[in-house]
């Protein structure tokens, strides 16, 4: 990972707009693309970064204007945190995680040229993240519980030995226990 650059594996043919882009022609791009952000350029040079959450304050704060008025430009965050394609991954990793960042557009010589995602961090490296194995592991456990209570709930069970009789039997769960079809009849 000490010799693999942000260059080796971020994503060159990214989707981007023109400043005078629209926010409704980018919201519109960015749901056809499936993407949450996407980079503001003009001739190479990259002039702001646009998101989902941009455009979702510019509907609440701007309600006077329609989207279709308001450029791209205009609501681009003036300081946008960009990476060389020189740097390593765990220099792009350690820049993501200081500014709470998902991806960040790369520039070259001044001119954009990519973008480097966690996700095409991840798909390269996936052991980059011991927590991600370990958040697997907890939902994996959350829905193991859900499965659980799920199966507490039912009325009956798979084959076990009743708690009240102790005979081998298809059980019934009453009133919390567990307990044989004969042992149910008789409680009822």
């Amino acid at each position: 990972m000490k010799n693999i650059l942000v260059a080796d594996i971020m994503t060159r043919e990214s989707i981007t707009i023109d400043p005078d882009t629209n926010l409704l022609e980018c919201a519109k791009k960015m749901v056809r693309k499936r993407v949450g952000s996407l980079p503001i350029v003009d001739k190479k040079k990259l002039v702001g970064f646009i998101s989902q959450q941009d455009i979702l304050w510019a509907l609440i704060k701007k309600t006077k204007n329609d989207l279709s008025t308001i450029k791209a430009v205009d609501i681009s965050p003036k300081k946008i945190a960009t990476i060389k394609p020189s740097f390593t991954i765990k220099q792009a990793i350690e820049k993501m995680k200081k500014l709470k960042f998902e991806k960040l557009p790369v520039i070259h010589n001044k001119e954009f040229v990519g973008v480097i995602t966690i996700k095409d961090i991840l798909s390269f490296h996936p052991e980059v993240y011991p927590e991600l194995d370990e958040l697997a592991q907890i939902r994996e456990e959350t829905k193991k519980l859900k499965r659980i209570k799920k199966a507490r709930s039912r009325n009956f069970t798979e084959e076990g030995i009743c708690e009240e009789c102790g005979n081998q039997d298809i059980l019934f769960r009453v009133n919390g226990m567990l307990i044989c079809e004969s042992c149910k009849n008789a409680i009822q």
